[in-house]
């Protein structure tokens, strides 16, 4: 019985000693499963941090973009202002010469009308150099004027023209074919200093007298000369000093 006493007690003793070791083992266990734990939930809460870091990244230059778009929207739209208000000016500018375009007209349609009197009346009193297309190219004109169709800048430019022509006769020197008496003839001037002309068989030739509206009958001795310059002015021979009858103009008395 002493010796069953002893192995007990000895038993006890032994899982007192023993009962410790494995509560502290556990703990220690348990321990790690709340580190593991505490850090699984660290990586995820520093991937969430991460995430809304990126996130708020992306958000920072969507911002800074849409605040760059807004300022050269803003830039722009001044710009556009700018332009519009030079066109209002414009326009109005535009608006006050229209509106004075009618003003215009009432002078400048009577000063053309005077103009082709003048063009007709100087035709008629100046040396008969091609009347005839002078005289069409004036009634042409006349035609413009009635057309509708036609605008006031076109019809000045039109007399503007027929003027310019004219002006142009007294420096050229020219030969064309037209009729003297019923016969055909070359015809030449000289500018507006000499109008000649010769029959086609080289036989005769004339000299336009502007103070006696009429035609004079030159020498035989003209003939040649007379054919030198119309043969000039068709561009046959090479320009050359000639002698050719000229009428001068009446002194005032």
């Amino acid at each position: 019985m002493i010796k069953s006493k002893k192995l007990a007690s000895a038993i006890a003793v032994a899982c007192a000693m023993s009962l410790p070791t494995v509560v502290s083992a556990d703990q220690v266990e348990n321990l790690h499963k709340e580190e593991r734990a505490i850090h699984d939930a660290a990586v995820k809460s520093q991937k969430r941090v991460d995430s809304y870091f990126e996130q708020s990244i992306d958000l920072l230059s969507e911002y800074r973009q849409v605040v760059d778009e807004t300022d050269n929207l803003r830039l722009y739209n001044d710009h556009v202002q700018k332009l519009v208000n030079n066109q209002e000016r414009l326009i109005g500018s535009l608006q006050s010469q229209i509106d004075s375009i009618e003003d215009t007209k009432k002078g400048v349609v009577p000063l053309m009308y005077k103009m082709l009197d003048s063009l007709e009346k100087f035709i008629q009193l100046d040396i008969p150099i091609e009347v005839e297309a002078r005289t069409k190219r004036v009634e042409r004109i006349r035609e413009l004027m009635g057309e509708p169709n036609i605008t006031t800048s076109e019809r000045y430019r039109q007399v503007l023209e027929a003027y310019q022509i004219e002006n142009d006769y007294g420096s050229a020197m020219s030969a064309y074919q037209g009729k003297l008496n019923d016969i055909t003839v070359d015809m030449v001037h000289i500018g507006r200093v000499a109008l000649l002309a010769q029959s086609l068989d080289l036989k005769n030739s004339w000299v336009w007298d502007n103070n006696a509206r009429d035609w004079v009958k030159l020498g035989e001795e003209y003939n040649k000369p007379v054919t030198k310059v119309i043969r000039m002015a068709k561009k046959q021979i090479a320009p050359d000093l000639l002698e050719v009858p000229v009428f001068a103009a009446e002194s005032a008395e």
